[in-house]
């Protein structure tokens, strides 16, 4: 698992042990940062269930403004701190060791705003994928021409929506699927927005 782009290009990035996710794999977030393209320059991401810290770390080589991570796991958080150390990064980022679903409400009662959101929970806790995702369609902290991305096994299916936010978007890739959301402009019909590639 290495840096893909960017400032860190190269850099190669450590992996909790025992966590209950497959770590991302370097063909999928580069698919991931592929879709979200240029736009990440400058702006915000929140990592949640980060693990590795793999995707926020991405966005901050390639030039994005600040990077969120949150996960529960205090190993997970030492190893964030360690990969970020190791790409030069010293400042731009915020590393919480707290459990996602209340760091989401935290951020919603202080109107924090993210431009990208990526959520990547545990594989083995098939309940938690629809329960964070209906937190965060009520939370209101992605930004209005923001998207949020959520990875699943293959086999998970998701809702079309859930609150506020619209899949307008999913692609497998091996054993896991990529979900992408955003708001859903009121006047608009969301019929026919979702692309499956594969």
């Amino acid at each position: 698992m290495r840096v893909i782009s960017g400032y860190a290009r190269g850099k190669k990035l450590k992996a909790p042990s025992g966590l209950h996710t497959r770590p991302i794999t370097d063909m999928i977030k580069e698919a991931l940062f592929n879709v979200w393209g240029p736009g990440i320059v400058n702006a915000s991401i929140l990592d949640l269930f980060a693990g590795s810290g793999s995707v926020g770390i991405e966005a901050l080589s390639r030039g994005a403004a600040q990077a969120v991570f949150v996960d529960n796991d205090k190993n997970a958080v030492k190893v964030m701190a360690e990969n970020l150390r190791i790409c030069g990064f010293d400042n731009g980022y915020e590393l919480y060791h707290n459990d996602v679903f209340k760091a989401v409400n935290t951020f919603s009662r202080n109107r924090r705003c993210f431009d990208y959101i990526y959520v990547d929970p545990p594989f083995t806790e098939d309940k938690i994928f629809d329960q964070i995702m209906m937190v965060l369609g009520q939370a209101d902290i992605l930004a209005r021409q923001g998207a949020l991305v959520i990875r699943t096994r293959r086999q998970r299916e998701l809702a079309p929506s859930f609150g506020k936010l619209n899949q307008y978007r999913k692609k497998n890739y091996g054993e896991s699927t990529l979900h992408y959301y955003r708001y859903m402009e009121e006047d608009q019909n969301d019929d026919g927005n979702i692309s499956d590639l594969g």
